[in-house]
């Protein structure tokens, strides 16, 4: 059978599967044993276990559960309400106001979370009632909440580029340094947007009777030492050479356990429900990507991923054609399909085609994240949306809406990041 249609069939079975609300990870592995069943004499359960024991096995992933439990510590104790605290008082000179705590708080938290979903959560829990409570532009704060929480993703350490870092066989370490400076500039873009908006129309964010003296804000700077001193902890070990990821994600959770016992927030419940979280979303991530990889050892064996990349270099694309084809590509998939899919299905077949071009792995991991940013707030799968439709009760098209805006940055960044790719390489080619 020639490999349209080969790959036509397990197109289809894909949609199948997935369609019937078959959960993702179980839709890749039934996919999988299709293609090897349908066009194979290969013995499919011995490569599934060899599939499952070499993408399970590796250092690397066992940093996976630490970021992830070291983020459902930091959901469920004060530390994230002291952030919000914290940062008030610095704010309210500034145009947009409040707003800036969204961006302020998401970057923080993204830093030693990993996770979108976490951060959009444990910020917007705090926010979206206080700026319902004094007047603020809902579309805006909604807005803003959504956009600034997909930096857990971008601002290191993210549970993307470990994935993606495993998947692609690159250096998770250049990884994380990589996404620093992008995701800086992307929560400047944010407030500089939000400062824009407010200036032209200041009903947006209206002034309250609060106004902050100096000593107020010199004495709330210890709420935020936690979160600063956890960034430096993980981030400050792991860019120094004294820690792996893995070793970095140990020391974010026992410093994450640490201060939730300094503000008092730590009990057993607190403890358990942190444990019991990150179990239930790491076997998530783990299924997702145990299904995936053994999808791609089925392409593989069918050649599907040599042909592809020999048709698409014979067509002879530019580089930027290839990189305006993909990101077409991600943005609709992003619409059906959660960030950790987009990852394991697209990665081995993907990076061929993107080295092909001359792009760098580092940078193309980078790239691929920011795609998968603007799928967290893209209906009808856009995991932000659902998070902060749960905090407000809203429509999730609405919310999208109002999350417009913060998509076309997020766009506008990653033209800029094409453009001048030294903006992610610089940091890595220092290492």
């Amino acid at each position: 059978m020639e490999l349209a249609s080969i790959s036509l069939t397990l197109c289809a079975l894909l949609v199948l599967f997935m369609g019937g609300t078959i959960w993702i990870g179980f839709s890749l592995f039934l996919v999988g044993f299709g293609g090897f069943i349908l066009f194979t004499d290969l013995p499919f359960g011995s490569i599934m276990a060899t599939t499952a024991w070499n993408n399970t096995s590796g250092s690397a992933m066992l940093a996976l559960p630490m970021f992830v439990w070291m983020g459902e510590i930091l959901f469920r104790s004060r530390i994230s309400e002291n952030l919000f605290k914290g940062l008030t008082p610095w704010m309210d000179r500034i145009p947009g106001r409040l707003l800036h705590v969204n961006i302020l708080a998401c970057t923080f938290f993204a830093a030693v979370s990993g996770s979108s979903a976490a951060t959009t959560a444990t910020v917007g829990k705090i926010t979206v009632p206080e700026f319902a409570k004094r007047g603020y532009d809902k579309g805006l704060s909604v807005g803003s909440l959504a956009g600034a929480g997909t930096l857990g993703f971008l601002i290191p350490p993210s549970m993307m580029m470990l994935v993606y870092g495993i998947i692609g066989n690159v250096s998770i370490g250049k990884l994380f340094i990589a996404g620093m400076i992008p995701g800086l500039m992307l929560a400047v873009i944010f407030s500089l947007y939000i400062m824009c908006r407010c200036v032209i129309n200041p009903q947006l964010a209206p002034a309250g009777s609060e106004h902050h003296t100096w000593r107020q804000r010199l004495r709330a700077i210890p709420e935020i030492l936690p979160v600063l001193i956890l960034i430096l902890l993980v981030l400050g070990s792991l860019y120094a050479g004294w820690a792996t990821p893995t070793e970095a994600g140990a020391v974010g959770v026992i410093g994450a356990i640490a201060f939730a016992f300094i503000t008092k927030s730590m009990n057993w419940q607190v403890f358990r429900a942190s444990l019991m979280g990150s179990v239930k979303t790491t076997s998530m991530i783990m299924l997702i990507v145990l299904g995936a990889s053994y999808l791609s050892v089925v392409v593989g064996y069918l050649g599907i991923t040599r042909q592809l990349t020999m048709f698409v270099t014979e067509m002879g694309l530019s580089p930027y054609m290839l990189i305006i084809i993909l990101t077409v590509l991600y943005i609709i998939l992003g619409c059906l399909v959660d960030g950790f899919s987009m990852i394991v299905m697209t990665t081995p077949i993907v990076l061929p085609l993107i080295t092909a071009a001359g792009f760098d792995t580092v940078w193309f991991g980078i790239y691929l994240v920011l795609m998968i940013e603007l799928a967290q707030i893209t209906p009808p799968v856009g995991f932000n949306l659902f998070v902060i439709s749960a905090l407000n009760n809203d429509d999730v098209f609405a919310i999208a809406r109002d999350t417009a805006p913060f998509f076309l940055l997020m766009a506008l960044l990653t033209a800029m990041i094409t453009a001048f790719p030294q903006i992610v390489l610089f940091l890595p080619n220092m290492m």
